[in-house]
């Protein structure tokens, strides 16, 4: 029989998703971020008692699960999230530690329903959510580019393209300066950056706060690597936020200098640099779809990845006029998520 625990220490609940392995989006200051722009976070462990029959043993753990809330309008209420989760101990728990998330939420959170989005691979996750249907509205996408950072430096360009390959080495003998940004004056001089790419690009961003809050609630956990030129301005950047084994893309942006010194590749190679150095397994670039962004990416590999995907678990008969009437509603969610 598995339970709930609330956990309400950020230590404790960093300390266990860490060393469960699990994705930087179930990381307590991600859960801040959110409840700092519209959204609530419930940090939730779920436990199992141990001991025979007759004998009470000592809870264990097999699963955690960072839950964002939304608030919806009228009937609808709330929407339930799980990015990347939940974090389980043993795979053979997946599905029974999902069930246990949906029961709590849905007596104690309520609203539409509750979407599942687990950081684990198509092929082996074969899942039986209670009431899990797929969801029509994914807020992440599943195929994804995840590089894996336990090759070699020479294995990992070896499956680059050619271009890709040439840029990164040129970076190193013109002697452009990509490195890790730490300071908060330097991370408002990057958003510049994202600035001329949205407008350039078209797209809308967050307000600047926004950016700030990872870079101040992440911490360590948000790691902002930048190319800069001669007169020492930022021209490019990759934005990641870490866990002790994933390194996961949120943001990356290029200006006309950055574009014509060619500093695309030499950014998001460093940034797989800096979290390999940093004994991480995976660095995941967080989608594709089919644009140039996406071609970018596929420079890096030969591969593909396809995750398990969204799943739902509806709680009330609202949720299907929820995913017929509001589908615009849940494509902000996606974008507010990303």
């Amino acid at each position: 029989m598995l339970s709930i625990d609330v956990v309400t220490d950020q230590p404790t609940w960093d300390e266990e998703v860490l060393a469960l392995g699990g994705h930087p989006l179930q990381l307590w200051g991600w859960g801040e971020l959110k409840a700092a722009h519209g959204w609530r976070a419930l940090r939730l462990r779920v436990v199992e008692q141990d001991g025979s029959a007759g004998e009470v043993g000592e809870p264990r753990t097999v699963g955690l699960a960072q839950v964002l809330v939304r608030p919806l309008p009228s009937v609808f209420r709330a929407l339930s999230y799980v990015a990347r989760g939940p974090v389980v101990v043993h795979e053979a728990d997946r599905a029974r530690v999902c069930d246990a998330v949906a029961d709590h939420c849905r007596t104690t959170v309520r609203g539409v329903g509750i979407t599942f989005e687990p950081d684990w691979d198509a092929d082996d996750a074969a899942l039986d959510i209670t009431g899990g249907r797929v969801a029509e509205n994914p807020i992440l996408y599943p195929e994804t580019l995840i590089v894996d950072l336990t090759q070699s430096e020479d294995e990992l360009q070896a499956v680059m393209s050619k271009s890709t390959r040439y840029d990164i080495r040129k970076a190193g003998r013109s002697g452009l300066d990509v490195r890790r940004v730490t300071d908060e004056e330097t991370v408002k001089a990057v958003l510049g950056v994202y600035h001329e790419t949205a407008e350039r690009a078209g797209f809308a961003l967050h307000t600047d706060e926004y950016y700030l809050d990872i870079h101040r609630l992440l911490g360590e956990h948000s790691v902002v690597v930048a190319a800069f030129d001669d007169d020492g301005s930022p021209v490019a950047f990759v934005w990641c936020i870490s866990s002790a084994t994933t390194s996961f893309e949120l943001y990356g942006g290029i200006n006309d200098r950055g574009r014509k010194l060619r500093a695309n590749a030499p950014v998001k190679w460093e940034s797989m640099m800096e979290a390999k150095r940093g004994g991480l397994s995976r660095y995941d670039m967080n989608g594709l779809l089919n644009d140039g962004i996406s071609d970018f990416k596929r420079s890096f590999a030969q591969h593909t990845d396809t995750l398990v995907g969204s799943i739902d678990v509806p709680f009330s008969f609202w949720y299907s006029t929820w995913n017929r009437a509001l589908p615009t509603a849940k494509k902000v969610l996606r974008s507010v998520s990303r």
